[in-house]
């Protein structure tokens, strides 16, 4: 969730930023690439850096074109929206070509009124490659952002894997958003050295403990039930309908009867997601709230007794994070990064992917278990964008200064 970062002009570094990625918001789409957007606020915000943003956006081809609107909050950045051609799998060939032509003329038409500093480029395949090599004219350092199924599936897809690779050769750097991404790409053959490992940040005003009691107050919840919470979109990768088949048996389990499941979000899956839910007979204990503000999510994760994550692929899940600020244990599959996030007991449990029985194993466990909510709280008081922010101006003007195009 974002955090409402104004830009602030004081002690200005003059580091001036150019973002290049499909991976930021939209009026259509607020959501896409909000962590991107959040930290570029806060590197204006509390760095004083100048940024300017260029996000292609892959469209297949013959199709009619769209057209993309910033969001009020953004247009400070003069965000500029880039169609470039995208065919899917068989497309590992061209894709990273065609958006490096499509960036061209931009690229050209923004430096003339913002010769930045630097280049930070999210999304290792396509972006990255085709932003480290379109920029190679303009003498300035590109740094890139792994995110996480840039690494996690691409590097599995050799056509793609190539290019993440080069791209990382000819990067000043990579800022992963997870040690565990970090490790992925090395062991793949990237530079460790030009590897590093930053989280995202958290809006710890919004996302910390709270009374349960006092929360649930607020959002008319009895003090006996036993809320687990879902917040993310009903897709495919999400799984969604596999934590309905897991409240299932966990309800059907002797002493549950007060358990409850509060699924937040929307997406193509939700009308399945209600139909298994009415076939299981659950639908006195199931609510969907469809979309929430990051205030309701937080009320709500002050409420709850577990977190709930079944995704089949993930990066590491800024929900998580603030999920734990708010005390929250967490029960999840152990796919992507989330496993860097819940490595202690204390913290919740891990299954497998598709694992329903073992998801069900550790969510009894952990429903049934004393959970130390101020110590899980704890883990996201340093997780503040402010301090993200802080470790992304000390990459930017590391590379900055390693191109000897500081003045």
């Amino acid at each position: 969730m974002a955090t409402d970062l104004t830009p602030s002009r004081e002690n200005p570094s003059g580091l001036r930023i150019l973002f290049v990625s499909n991976l930021f918001p939209d009026e259509r789409e607020p959501y896409r690439g909000l962590d991107n957007a959040t930290v570029l606020k806060a590197l204006q915000q509390w760095k004083g850096c100048e940024v300017r943003v260029l996000s292609p956006r892959p469209s297949l081809p013959l199709l009619p074109a769209k057209e993309w609107r910033a969001r009020v909050e953004d247009l400070d950045m003069g965000p500029r929206f880039v169609r470039t051609g995208y065919v899917p799998k068989v497309g590992s060939l061209i894709n990273h070509r065609w958006m490096k032509a499509s960036l061209s003329r931009p690229l050209a038409e923004t430096h003339r009124r913002f010769p930045w500093d630097v280049v930070l480029a999210s999304w290792l395949y396509p972006d990255g490659w085709a932003a480290v090599n379109a920029c190679t004219r303009y003498k300035a350092p590109v740094v890139l952002i792994a995110q996480g199924s840039d690494v996690h599936r691409y590097l599995h897809m050799p056509a793609r894997r190539t290019c993440i690779l080069d791209a990382v050769a000819e990067s000043a750097g990579v800022i992963t958003r997870s040690k565990s991404l970090a490790t992925l790409l090395a062991d793949a053959g990237a530079d460790r050295a030009k590897l590093v490992p930053i989280t995202n940040g958290i809006d710890t005003a919004v996302f910390k403990f709270v009374d349960k009691g006092t929360a649930r107050q607020t959002l008319n919840v009895p003090p006996e039930a036993r809320v687990l919470l879902y917040v993310g979109n009903f897709l495919p990768v999400k799984n969604p309908l596999m934590l309905v088949k897991a409240f299932e048996k966990l309800c059907a389990q002797r002493g549950n009867e007060h358990l409850r499941l509060v699924m937040v979000g929307k997406g193509p899956l939700q009308g399945e997601v209600q139909a298994a839910v009415a076939r299981a007979g659950l639908a006195e204990r199931v609510h969907l709230t469809g979309p929430l503000s990051s205030a309701k999510v937080a009320e709500w994760m002050q409420a709850a007794d577990v977190f709930c994550m079944t995704s089949r692929n993930e990066g590491l899940p800024n929900v998580i994070l603030e999920a734990q600020a708010c005390g929250l244990p967490v029960v999840a599959t152990a796919v992507g990064s989330i496993p860097e996030l819940v490595d202690e007991p204390w913290k919740g449990g891990l299954a497998a992917s598709e694992d329903v029985d073992g998801w069900v194993g550790e969510a009894g466990r952990v429903l049934l278990g004393p959970m130390d909510k101020l110590r899980i709280a704890g883990l996201g008081a340093t997780r503040t964008w402010q301090s993200a922010a802080e470790r992304y101006f000390e990459v930017l003007q590391g590379a900055v200064r390693g191109s000897g195009n500081d003045s």
